[in-house]
């Protein structure tokens, strides 16, 4: 089988492998990251220069690697992409989170526990909305830690 792009869309397959690399493997320890990932990263751009992007991946002759140049890793677009991962992840995560906490405090874990999955969505669902809307008005400015 073989797969033919033009350059804007090698460019665009570059950005997407760079992107879902960096979601699954920056967070991970070198020795936890996962293999086939990488590998499939490596794969796409050992095709860089045939595209005439190594503006945007160079290779490393000691390390026997490609990596992404600075022009790919600042670039304007992917950064946003990024950005917008990171920003809608955060918001998504510290709701949920809170509102958890709130349920569990409100009902206790043996109650929670006797509902069924739809009573539980149900009954979480106003914490949610409570701390969706405090950080939609809000955002993080009312937070604090209390002692």
């Amino acid at each position: 089988m073989e797969i033919k792009f033009t350059k804007d869309q090698y460019d665009s397959l570059i950005k997407l492998v760079y992107l879902g690399n960096w979601m699954i493997n920056s967070i991970r320890d070198e020795g936890k990251k996962i293999k086939k990932y990488d590998d499939i990263e490596q794969y796409i751009y050992s095709f860089a220069k045939e595209f005439g992007l190594d503006n945007l991946i160079e290779y490393d002759m000691q390390t026997k690697q490609y990596y992404p140049t600075w022009e790919l890793d600042d670039n304007p677009e992917v950064e946003s992409y990024r950005q917008d991962y990171e920003n809608e992840v955060f918001w998504d995560e510290l709701t949920d989170r809170l509102a958890r906490q709130d349920f569990v405090r409100h009902y206790g874990e043996k109650v929670i526990s006797k509902m069924s999955q739809k009573e539980r969505f149900e009954k979480l669902q106003p914490f949610i909305e409570k701390y969706e809307e405090e950080f939609y008005k809000h955002g993080i400015e009312r937070m604090e830690i209390k002692r």
